[in-house]
């Protein structure tokens, strides 16, 4: 499989090459240059194939050549090791878990399988490779946990000081060894505007060899396809209708979802919940794409004002809008609208939502208002006790924390404090 640049400025690029250089030389994202549809068989018996068989014939072709069969399915293993469970909440509602990782979010999925697939590529390789990657929250300690000991590979990770929660902060700053934490005085479209600088600073790039972990990357944005074949395993039998509710920031999510479809997966349609860091919900409304400064709120991983990965999005639509909405629906919702979504869930159903969760269940419920037929699938992207002072003063209830956070808390936090891209750069060349 090749990559073309989606600012048609750049040489295409093997998966490799892609992965090595996250971001195409002409500052675009690289996108798949073809994409074959699984046979309809393999969705109408699913049911029949484990985790690991699902994803191996799902992200194969994305791979191929540069991944052997026997190392990709080696990599798949090691990056599924823990559930995805669906979660019913009533006929027409469920929850998809995927907090059962090692960092308790979603991006365990991409950051895991991206890691393993540089560490493979790198194997025989004496130069060392640098990941600098801008986290609004889970990315950072998923792409810590994942790279973390991976040889000719450092990590730098760059988050907004005070714009994360206190567990997700511990996460990204206390493992040591080959990861760096760098605490931008700044909101997280500032970090990623560093990170996206950085790589056509050709005074860096000549000196080191830069990638990126964020899912602007293809190996950490395709994998994240796989849950949403899980979840259909798990539903089709009783659902024809099925709709997936992504809590959506920078839509590399969503996206992946969208890319399940290509490939067949027989989902109805796509809703994009956002806070009130809404680019995409005005869009949707008026055909305008402006992108904003982030807003912040409590569901911080999707404070973004300038989502990269929706340009993808109107890839895969050919930039049709009439295509891109008959598949794509948009609601955006205040904190307090979360906060009444989080004691609801609770009280209802005596489930225990985070906030994005929360987003992901109010896009649900007004997606359902004119399509009563539907089921829909919320995404859980985080476990609750990341956001532990929001959700114990939402529903009033003390929450234990799982061994997975508990092996953080009493951790030393160590970061570097930085302004400027000019901070950045010195640091690198350091």
């Amino acid at each position: 499989m090749n990559y073309y640049s989606l600012n048609q400025q750049a040489p295409n690029a093997s998966f490799r090459d892609a992965v090595i250089k996250g971001l195409a030389p002409d500052k675009g994202l690289y996108f798949p240059e073809s994409i074959t549809a699984l046979p309809k068989e393999f969705f109408e018996n699913i049911e029949e194939l484990s985790n690991t068989e699902i994803a191996f014939q799902a992200i194969k072709q994305f791979v191929s050549p540069e991944i052997p069969d026997n190392v990709l399915k080696t990599i798949i293993d090691e990056t599924l090791s823990f559930e995805f469970p669906v979660v019913p909440l009533n006929d027409n509602i469920s929850t998809l878990e995927l907090f059962h990782g090692p960092t308790m979010a979603f991006k365990d999925v991409g950051a895991r399988f991206m890691a393993r697939c540089l560490g493979y590529f790198n194997r025989d390789n004496s130069n060392e490779v640098t990941v600098l990657v801008a986290t609004s929250g889970d990315t950072g300690g998923a792409v810590a946990n994942g790279f973390l000991g991976v040889k000719g590979v450092n990590v730098v990770i760059l988050y907004p000081s005070g714009k994360v929660s206190d567990i997700q902060e511990k996460q990204l700053t206390t493992l040591g060894q080959n990861i760096t934490a760098l605490e931008v005085n700044g909101t997280f479209d500032d970090c990623q505007a560093m990170v996206k600088t950085a790589f056509l600073d050709s005074e860096l790039t000549n000196h080191m060899q830069l990638t990126s972990a964020n899912s602007i990357n293809v190996a950490r944005w395709l994998p994240q396809l796989f849950y949403f074949m899980f979840a259909y395993k798990q539903l089709h039998s009783k659902y024809d209708n099925i709709v997936f509710s992504v809590p959506s920031g920078n839509f590399g999510n969503v996206c992946a979802g969208m890319i399940a479809q290509q490939l067949g997966l027989p989902i109805k349609h796509f809703i994009a919940s956002n806070n009130e860091n809404n680019v995409v919900t005005r869009y949707l409304q008026t055909r305008l794409y402006s992108p904003q400064p982030s807003i912040q709120t409590i569901s911080n991983a999707m404070d973004v004002g300038n989502p990269s990965n929706f340009i993808r999005i109107q890839e895969i639509y050919k930039n049709n809008f009439e295509s891109l909405k008959d598949n794509l629906s948009s609601y955006s919702f205040s904190d307090d609208e979360a906060k009444e979504a989080m004691l609801e869930i609770y009280d209802e159903f005596n489930y225990v939502a985070d906030p994005h969760g929360a987003v992901g269940y109010l896009g649900s419920k007004s997606y359902l208002k004119s399509n009563p037929n539907a089921h829909c699938v919320f995404l859980e992207t985080a476990h609750p006790t990341k956001f532990l002072d929001v959700v114990e003063s939402v529903i009033k209830e003390k929450q234990s924390l799982p061994s997975q956070i508990e092996a953080v808390m009493d951790k030393e936090k160590k970061s570097v404090k930085i302004s400027l891209y000019e901070d950045l750069k010195r640091y690198l060349l350091k």
